[in-house]
């Protein structure tokens, strides 16, 4: 069962890779698997960056609903812990991620793809969160974590209709940072994080947090977190060699060990 959710390390980037055929749908194992992943991707300190990629076909085409389907209220109420888990776990890797999108990602697997700091998206993708079509809403995080990225209005539509986003679409709206080839997305995605191999961690880890923690609090509450993360930047070699390597040499030529 490990094999339907793994990571994979090469040159630095942690591959979140999805494999549950056909069509990845979320059920409760690959969730606790993302769970277990996240937190490894997390911690390695080998893994400088994260992707996370369903394949060549399809990202993730949503929850297992037929695992879901004769749920009681009681039953739900357990495992939408779960949902929110896998979510927050995966938000939490203090690390850049981007989702690698090709074909669907559709209710849970949209979630997913929330949960990255960016995503690279084929130009044959579709996203949505279709939930409102099943009788409910999206339960890890799609109604939180979409209208942060592209507004309310859009998310409202968005959920209120389930219907699917092109990729096209996704990027005008800010649900897509590129958009590729289908044959090109994985590739997309280990270039777009490829610069942050060998760079300050720390400091990485610091400006996710702030923003991440920035947008759920009020502007004054935003600026003492940033100010707090800065601070505590003075604490690390990394702020050291980078400033002396500007001194030095100028900049652009410091060469960080993370620490």
């Amino acid at each position: 069962m490990s094999d339907i959710v793994r990571l994979e390390v090469a040159d630095g980037i942690g591959t979140i890779v999805l494999d549950r055929p056909k069509m990845n749908a979320l059920d409760a194992a690959m969730q606790r698997r993302l769970v277990e992943v996240a937190e490894e991707a997390a911690e390695r300190s080998d893994v400088s960056a994260v992707i996370v990629w369903g394949g060549e076909k399809v990202f993730a085409a949503g929850a297992d609903v037929k695992e879901m389907a004769e749920m009681s209220y009681t039953d739900m109420s357990v495992h939408v812990r779960l949902l929110q888990k896998f979510s927050r776990a995966l938000a939490a890797i203090p690390k850049p991620t981007v989702a690698a999108i090709t074909g669907f990602a559709l209710g849970g697997g949209l979630e997913v793809a929330l949960c990255c700091d960016f995503r690279v998206v084929g130009s044959n993708a579709k996203l949505g969160l279709p939930e409102i079509s099943l009788g409910i809403i999206p339960g890890a995080g799609g109604t939180q974590r979409l209208p942060r990225l592209v507004g309310p209005a859009r998310a409202k539509q968005m959920i209120f209709t389930g219907r699917h986003v092109g990729a096209e679409e996704a990027l005008a709206i800010g649900l897509a940072d590129q958009v590729v080839e289908p044959g090109e997305v994985l590739a997309a995605a280990q270039a777009m994080v490829a610069p942050f191999v060998g760079g300050p961690a720390q400091a990485l880890k610091a400006a996710k947090e702030s923003v991440d923690r920035g947008l759920e609090v009020d502007l004054q509450s935003g600026l003492d977190i940033e100010a707090l993360q800065f601070t505590g930047l003075f604490a690390t070699q990394d702020q050291k060699t980078g400033m002396r390597s500007f001194v030095e040499n100028g900049p652009g030529k410091a060469s960080f060990e993370g620490i």
